[in-house]
Parts: structure tokens; C-alpha cells; sequence
């Protein structure tokens, strides 16, 4: 899994029939303090995430199947599962 922010949405006007009603979303991936990484991809929304949120998305093509279509079996390598409300981190323990 990986934590991203939503940086934008994809639309197509065609697409298979097994993603019809769902939404792709492009998303960057950031750190848990919240700062941008290199990596952007492509995920299918599971849970209705908008634009600025910070997401966590699951790349293992089972998991991403199924909980974006409800169905196992579509091609699909990224999905959001879930929106983060916060991150709470824990004080770093080596600074003296």
C-alpha cells in the first residue's frame, strides 16, 4: 500500500464495460509528513475521494480488483480503499 494525494481525475469516454461507472484518479505519492514523492499513478476509486485528499492506495492486482469493481477478475493494478483523516506520527526517538 501506498499513501498519495489526489492530484487529479481521469475521464474516458470509452472504456470496457467492466469500469463503467468508476472513476480513475491520477495520484501523487507522498510521505507521511506529507511531502511529494516522484512516483504518480493511475488508481480506480473505491470510496468517492476528491481532489486534495491524502488516500491510501493498495497496488496488489487481487485486492485492487475487487475492491474497486466488486468483482475479481478486472485488470486493475492500482485502487483507492481508503480516504486518511490524519497521520498521527510518533516523536522522533534518535534526536537527543
Amino acid at each position: 500500500m501506498i499513501l498519495a494525494r489526489v492530484i487529479g481525475s481521469i475521464v474516458s469516454t470509452q472504456k470496457n464495460q467492466r469500469y463503467e461507472g468508476a472513476r480513475i484518479m491520477l495520484c501523487r505519492q507522498i510521505t507521511p509528513e506529507g511531502e511529494d514523492m516522484d512516483y504518480t499513478c493511475l488508481a480506480v476509486d473505491a470510496v468517492d475521494a476528491g481532489e486534495g485528499d491524502i488516500v491510501i492506495i493498495t497496488q496488489e492486482g487481487w485486492s485492487a480488483s475487487t475492491s474497486a469493481t466488486g468483482k475479481p477478475g478486472a485488470a486493475i493494478d492500482s485502487a483507492i480503499v481508503g480516504v486518511v483523516d490524519y497521520i498521527d506520527l510518533l516523536p522522533n526517538q534518535n534526536a537527543r
